[in-house]
This record gives C-alpha cells, structure tokens and sequence, in this order.
C-alpha cells in the first residue's frame, strides 16, 4: 500500500477555515452530539459550549492506493516461512473500539473522537434550521432602522467620498471647452508661420512671422494658464440613508405554576423557556418577550421572577389568556406587530374553564396571532385542556400547534419541531 503525505505548511488562518470544514462535514453528527448534550445539561449550563464526541467509524477518511491492474514484476526477499502459492493467514482481531465500542480480550479499537465547541459553534448547531413562522414585515418602526444607498453624484461632499472617475471626466471636459477656441486659433497660426518659414528668405514676410511668433506665444501662455483641476471639477459620491421595514415581534411566554405542577415539571418547563428565550435573543434583536406566570390568577413578571419564582397556587389558565389580550390591546397592535405565544402547562384545569380558554382563543387571540403553541408536559392521561386544544389545532392547524412532553430528553425534539423551517 502506498501513502500519500501533504507536508505543505499551514497558510494564515488556515487552522481556522479547516476547523469550519470540519464542522460542515460532520453537521449531522455534531447536531445530534449537540442534542444529546442539551438534555443531558443543567439549566444553567444548557448555553455553554464544552467537549462533545462523535463515534470513530462516522469520521473514517478514505483511502487512496494503487489498483492491481496491469502488469508488474515484483522483487521479494527470500525467507524460510513461505514459499510460493502459500497463503497468508489473515491476523487476529478483535471488535474492540475503545470507549465508542465494546470491550474485548483481543485486537485494537479507537476511542471516539472528542473535540470542543466554543458557545457561539454550539449555539448555531442548537438553534440551525429554526425560524419564527409566519414572520411578515410590518410598517416602518422607529427611525434608528436605515440602510445607506447610493443616491448619485454630488458636487459636494466628505473627502473621503471623492469620486476620482467622475472629477478627472469634468475636469478633462472643462479643459476642452475653455481651451477649445484658443487651441483652433493655435493650430491656424502655426499652420500660416510653417507656410511661411517654407518659403525662401527673400520673399519671407519677417514682419507677419514676428506677429505669428508673438500670437502663438501668447494663446499658448493662455492655455497653460487653465487649471488642470479645479474645485468645481471634484464629484463626490452622494450616500443618503434609506428606511428599511423591520420585522416587529412580540412573544409571549405563558407558565402554569399552579399546585399540581411539581417541580420536576416546572423545571422542564423551565429549559423550554429556556431554549426559547435564548432562540429569540440570538435570531431576532428586535423581538420583544413578554413573561406571565399563572395560577388562579396571572402576572405579567420580569425574566428573572419568571424563571425564579416559587408563587403557587389553584389553577385558572384562562386569566393567562385574558391577560395576554388585554396586553396586546394596549401595547401591541397587530397591524404593526407579530404576535406569538408558548403555552406550557401539565394540562390542569380548574372545572368549566377549558371552554372560556377556547372562546378567548378562536375570537381573539389566533386571528391576531402569527403563532401558538401548547406544550402539556405530563405522564399522565390528557385532561380537558389538550382535549379542547386538539379541536383548535384542527381548525387553525397553520397557527396553532400542540405538543406533549413527558421527559427532559424530549424538550429539544420538541422545540425543533415547533419551529423548524416550512418550506413555503
């Protein structure tokens, strides 16, 4: 077998774009390394980068050798083992492969390969291939949203907008039409002293060659006297800034905290907030998160109150839903915002309650809404919440999702799930 070795030394930044090559072979594997490390870590370590690993056999490279065609003699040494037409027993292995594979009394294996992912690598793998649905743009908003376009050219400006193109081309013309007259003059003169000078010297006119010399000398003075560049030639390239629409989103995040949500379940609910709160903030600057908490009662809360505070209480998901329309009457027009909701809830509910939910629901919140989702975590049978949902879930199945959660380890399918990218 042959070998082919590259001995070329690393250009700059080169160790930098192999690293991204890296990571675009190998994004499927990574992605599920990622996953798997996103329900295996703490709620506050779910945004860190840290070392992940990738079984050995996923990152075998090929090989190249030389074919066995053609014909070739070959120049072996002698020994007292083999003689020709023996065959050569293929050596003992075993299915060892290190910490990736299974153990054995025999053979070599290798360890998985590990590596470690900076926070800014792991959180583009945790959040790729996800998007708000439905996202329109709005009216323009504010006056700090601009894109600086070319507008032309001016005839002032910045020094450092000088147009040097445009400012030779008018200086160049300028000279032309100022010196226009006086080069047609020159050109005569000078065509009317070499008739004369070709003449022989008796019947030269000395007196008309002198006035010719006199002439010329003067319209060539004349046209050195026109400047090469002047500042009425210098053009400047003319920048004005252009508002641009912006996409203005709201998300509301609905937490049940009432008594028959346990803490395992709260916290569960805490990591989907989590992982939504921090897709908001990497993918969209302007989007703003709304926080309400509910019990019999809602609050709307700080982020630090809503994922920190331990109030309790009965349960009335309705005043959740009330609370979050009368929100987007007074600060959030649909007209100029996108409207979301997550809803997380075990699907507790206090007797007649589900129905207030649904009316509040289908006449006035989805039609202003781009987006709701309902997560029930539980392990339980579905109760009357989910049970209603699923009949608005299949009258508005574009704007409204349902999902169940039973474990951590099911938190980030389910969010991929909510808000991977519809192809349109």
């Amino acid at each position: 077998m042959s070998y082919i070795i590259d001995r070329r030394l690393n250009a700059k930044n080169k160790s930098a774009v192999n690293r991204q090559r890296f990571l675009q072979r190998y994004r499927h594997q990574i992605r599920k390394a990622v996953s798997d490390a996103v329900s295996e870590r703490s709620i506050t370590d779910i945004d860190k980068g840290g070392k992940i690993s990738i079984p050995s056999r996923d990152i075998s490279e090929p090989s190249i050798y030389h074919g066995q065609g053609g014909q070739n003699t070959r120049v072996l040494p002698g020994n007292k083992h083999f003689s020709e037409g023996d065959k050569i027993a293929r050596p003992e292995g075993g299915s060892g492969q290190g910490s990736g594979g299974n153990a054995s009394d025999s053979g070599e294996g290798m360890d998985d390969f590990s590596f470690t992912l900076s926070q800014e690598e792991f959180l583009d793998f945790m959040f790729d291939g996800l998007e708000l649905p439905n996202l329109i743009k709005r009216q323009l908003s504010g006056l700090e949203e601009f894109k600086t376009v070319r507008a032309g050219i001016a005839n002032e400006g910045q020094p450092g907008r000088i147009n040097i193109v445009r400012s030779l081309r008018s200086a160049n013309m300028r000279r032309i039409a100022l010196a226009s007259g006086k080069r047609r003059q020159l050109i005569e003169l000078q065509a009317e002293l070499s008739e004369l000078e070709a003449k022989p010297e008796p019947l030269r006119d000395k007196e008309r060659m002198q006035y010719l010399l006199e002439a010329i000398a003067k319209l060539e003075k004349a046209i050195g006297r026109i400047p090469w560049l002047d500042t009425f030639d210098l053009k400047y390239n003319l920048h004005i800034k252009h508002p641009i629409p912006r996409s203005k989103a709201v998300m509301f995040c609905i937490m049940d905290v009432s008594g028959s949500m346990d803490q395992a379940t709260k916290d569960i609910a805490k990591r989907f907030f989590i992982l939504l709160y921090l897709f908001l903030q990497r993918n969209y600057e302007k989007t703003e998160i709304v926080f309400i908490r509910h019990h019999t009662s809602a609050k709307e809360v700080d982020e630090n109150e809503f994922f920190h505070s331990r109030e309790t209480g009965g349960t009335v998901v309705s005043s959740a839903l009330r609370l979050m329309q009368e929100i987007i009457q007074d600060r959030y027009s649909p007209e100029q915002w996108n409207i979301y909701g997550a809803q997380a809830s075990d699907g507790d509910n206090w007797g007649e309650d589900s129905d207030v939910c649904r009316d509040i629901l289908v006449d006035d919140l989805l039609p202003n809404c781009q987006y709701f989702s309902y997560i029930e975590i539980t392990n339980n049978e579905h109760q009357a919440l989910w049970t209603t949902y699923e009949t608005i879930q299949d009258e508005y199945p574009d704007h409204f999702a349902l999902q169940h959660i039973r474990e951590v380890s099911d938190i980030y399918p389910v969010f991929r799930e909510l808000f991977h990218k519809k192809v349109a």
